[in-house]
């Protein structure tokens, strides 16, 4: 049987101190290619990336969907995609369970919520942010979640039909309510939420905390009534 090609984007901003340890972590007898998707760091995290046996493309523009975008672009034939965070967050030895749905055909689109989260993995504004998107989600696209999450994977064919256009903080729920508005399976499995090593560019910040939770409200009623 012909392998599927899976194609991991990870985007990354100054994680010299964990991105070798999250590449190194990609199970390498699932996924074919691995893109470090450098957002304009200053420390050794695209040395520390190539050493760990990553591919590192560089895009100038900030923005965690700028960043994902560079990755697609840069993908060799993809048939899917997954997306996993580079702070140490996300265990990519997890991969397995992400993809199965879509390995399967059971799903298009699969996330990886957050179940269990470890103590200070995740702030408060980020439990009371992801509910309130959530419960925005469930109320205007009839879609019920339980977890935004970064770690996801979907198939190339969905995501090149999403035509996903957010560069910042609303591209993780554009894609989800996209893939909502056309019909799309939508699928869940539970991932384990790590604490993050280093402060967080986002939830680390007050002004990162008002961005992005401002980006992910508008991206989730933007396309209510498109």
């Amino acid at each position: 049987m012909r392998a599927i090609r899976v194609s991991v984007i990870i985007p990354a901003l100054d994680e010299e101190a964990v991105i070798g340890q999250v590449v190194r972590a990609v199970p390498r007898d699932l996924v074919q290619e691995i893109i470090v998707v450098d957002n304009g760091s200053h420390d050794r995290t695209v040395e520390v990336a190539q050493a760990a046996g990553a591919r590192v493309v560089r895009e100038s523009m900030r923005g965690y969907g700028a960043a994902c975008r560079a990755g697609i672009r840069a993908a060799t034939d993809a048939e899917i995609f997954v997306f996993c965070d580079g702070d140490g967050s996300d265990d990519p030895r997890e991969m397995p369970a992400v993809l199965q749905p879509i390995l399967d055909h059971k799903a298009d689109l699969v996330i990886g919520a957050r179940t269990p989260c470890e103590e200070g993995a995740m702030t408060t504004q980020q439990r009371y942010g992801n509910h309130l998107i959530l419960s925005l989600v469930s109320l205007l696209y009839g879609l019920k979640l339980t977890d935004l999450g970064p770690f996801r994977a979907i198939t190339a064919e969905a995501l090149w039909n999403l035509k996903m256009e957010h560069r910042t903080y609303g591209w993780p729920v554009e894609m989800i309510v996209k893939a909502a508005r056309k019909g799309y399976r939508i699928a869940e499995v539970s991932t384990r939420c790590r604490k993050r090593i280093g402060q967080s560019k986002v939830a680390g910040t007050v002004k990162g905390s008002l961005l992005a939770g401002y980006h992910l409200i508008l991206t989730t009623l933007r396309y209510a009534w498109r």
